[in-house]
């Protein structure tokens, strides 16, 4: 062991968790959590907080407790704080969070000498200075974030400020002139833009497939297909958002999803939810404003995605068929939007497609684990002996969607629908080898875990098969020799 520290001569330092050494809010990660295990616990939660915010506290700490070892902590000022540590500084852990979470989060660091908790009283604002006083009874200081923690900082003899919006660093400036501040990085369009997944967006092109399928040409009907097509993006986004709410601890564990912005603490949980109401709203406004039918088709979709994002993830088997099917559902839609009748060879098609799509991700994810001494996927109802069986219905369910799409080139509907069907027939190993490279992939693990569709839109192999696909495609149906 290393001898301890010499005592500082700097007051005792009193740390904030909410908002300042974790960015955001234990009270927020609760109430996901709970709400992840059942979303009836809403009731219970309305119910509580008849009860008062104390009691309110301890009866959600009595049903779960935030994982302290996965909680993102503000790197700068956690490496302050070590420091501090170093230089014999004496540090406790004051929140008006309930005790539970304060000892656990302190027990994991190992760096408080002492903390303090709600417990009889509601530590914030008058009540943590009480406290406070009554622990030290000398100068202290304190590093808080809110405008609630001014009257802390008004009786301290140091102050932090530690992610502190500008107008409360403005009024502490106003009493410590001095005050050391820990600016939290700001949020910035790319973080958005990555929370809610616009590259994902590119999923939804599957609403223009049944249009390009039946050859349809009417300006008004690529217009309304293209409304879809924004509509089903910001549902997508707003449903991505939900689904990282709810999965926080799951990503925060995994490998590569603890870097999402709300995982990393990048973004907010409240910022998160005021974004993901704003994007439903406006996808299902915009979707009634095309067609009833596409908003009652944009319902059924987020009715599923949050059920999946619930309990139906963790369900084997049953979650990669789900996941094909909402492929699937937005070729439905656009077909439904354009008015168009949907090919049952393009349902059988995409069905075996994307359930080899689906099943590509959740091998990725079991690659990745293999290297590690992790069992089970985080959250999913897979285990790592799985992965040879996985692997052969991916394969299997790939090949099927060429056997299917050479089936349709040799029907009745392909030479009707093509002047020069030949063409078509570029498109079978085309398809074949770009399946069998990306299940090589999976096996060399050059996936990391991630989305197919994702790893697509960066491959170049990828590109370059699509674009042969499409020059084959327009080859046959110009009926060039």
């Amino acid at each position: 062991m290393h001898p301890p520290a010499p005592p500082s001569l700097a007051p005792p330092l009193y740390v904030d968790l909410d908002g300042t050494l974790f960015p955001g809010d234990s009270l927020h990660e609760s109430v996901l959590l709970l709400l992840r295990r059942n979303p009836l616990n809403l009731l219970r939660l309305l119910a509580w907080l008849l009860l008062g915010k104390l009691a309110f506290k301890r009866r959600l700490a009595d049903a779960v407790l935030p994982d302290a070892a996965t909680l993102p902590y503000h790197a700068a000022f956690l490496a302050f704080l070590k420091a501090e540590r170093a230089g014999g500084r004496r540090l406790i852990l004051a929140s008006a969070a309930d005790q539970r979470i304060v000892a656990a989060v302190a027990q994991h660091l190992g760096l408080f000498d002492d903390h303090l908790g709600s417990e009889q009283v509601n530590l914030s604002g008058a009540g943590k200075l009480a406290a406070i006083e009554r622990h030290c009874g000398g100068a202290v200081a304190y590093a808080g974030n809110g405008a609630v923690d001014l009257v802390v900082w008004q009786r301290s003899a140091e102050a932090l400020a530690v992610n502190a919006p500008a107008s409360v660093r403005r009024r502490l400036q106003a009493l410590h002139p001095l005050a050391r501040v820990f600016e939290r990085e700001p949020l910035r369009l790319r973080t958005v833009l990555k929370a809610i997944r616009l590259t994902q967006w590119s999923k939804n092109m599957l609403v223009f497939v049944p249009l390009l399928a039946s050859h349809v040409t009417s300006a008004p009907a690529w217009g309304a297909v293209l409304g879809a097509f924004v509509a089903f993006g910001l549902c997508a986004s707003a449903t991505y958002l939900v689904n990282d709410l709810l999965d926080l601890p799951n990503d925060r564990r995994h490998t590569h999803k603890r870097h999402r912005p709300l995982a990393a603490g990048q973004l907010g949980v409240g910022p998160a939810l005021l974004m993901a109401v704003a994007l439903l709203a406006a996808g299902l406004a915009l979707a009634l404003a095309i067609s009833p039918a596409l908003a009652a088709m944009l319902l059924g979709y987020l009715a599923i995605t949050l059920a999946y994002s619930l309990h139906l993830k963790s369900l084997a088997l049953f979650d990669v068929l789900l996941l094909a099917g909402l492929y699937t559902w937005r070729i439905a839609a656009g077909a439904v939007v354009a008015q168009v009748v949907l090919s049952n060879w393009l349902l059988a098609f995409s069905m075996f497609l994307f359930l080899s799509l689906a099943l590509v991700k959740r091998c990725a994810e079991l690659e990745e684990m293999s290297d590690t001494e992790a069992t089970r996927t985080p959250g999913r109802g897979y285990r790592l002996e799985d992965l040879p069986t996985l692997r052969g219905m991916g394969v299997g369910s790939g090949f099927l969607a060429v056997l299917v799409l050479a089936l349709y080139i040799e029907s009745q509907n392909g030479r009707a629908l093509y002047p020069q069907p030949l063409w078509l027939w570029a498109l079978a190993p085309l398809l074949l080898a770009w399946v069998m490279r990306i299940w090589l992939k999976v096996a060399r693990r050059e996936l990391h875990g991630e989305d197919p569709i994702a790893f697509a839109l960066k491959d170049r192999g990828s590109w370059i098969t699509l674009l042969a696909m499409a020059g084959a495609g327009f080859m046959a149906s110009r009926g060039a020799a």
